[in-house]
């Protein structure tokens, strides 16, 4: 069964950094843009940043431009997104997805079960 596996959550100080990973099991990733979202409590869930099939086109948030990187590896079928300057206001729960499509299209077909990242001194 299809899975994305997210990993690399955790506490950071403010102005810290950490790196996300998103694994995937049972299929491969060329062939669909990814992206990453995240959702803090009582807030809806939000985009983060997206990174097309080629790795040749990303988008970002406004919130997260210059502090935020979003990668890919095909051929170790893994997603990564690269945070620095983390603010208390990235704390929240972010989740690996995949598109429907080779392009940011924002239309998710699978999810991944969340990792917890907190910022806070």
């Amino acid at each position: 069964q299809l899975q994305l596996v997210e990993s690399g959550g955790g506490l950071v100080q403010p102005g810290g950094s950490l790196r996300l990973s998103c694994a995937a099991n049972a299929f491969t990733l060329d062939y669909y843009a990814m992206g990453w979202f995240r959702q803090a409590p009582g807030k809806e869930r939000e985009g983060v940043s997206c990174i097309s099939s080629s790795g040749n086109s990303t988008n970002y948030a406004d919130s997260v431009k210059g502090r935020f990187t979003i990668s890919r590896d095909n051929a170790g079928n893994t997603v990564y997104l690269q945070m620095n300057s983390l603010k208390p206001e990235d704390t929240a729960i972010y989740y690996c997805a995949a598109d429907y499509n080779y392009y940011c299209s924002g239309y998710v077909s699978h999810w991944g079960q969340g990792t917890q990242v907190t910022v806070s001194s």
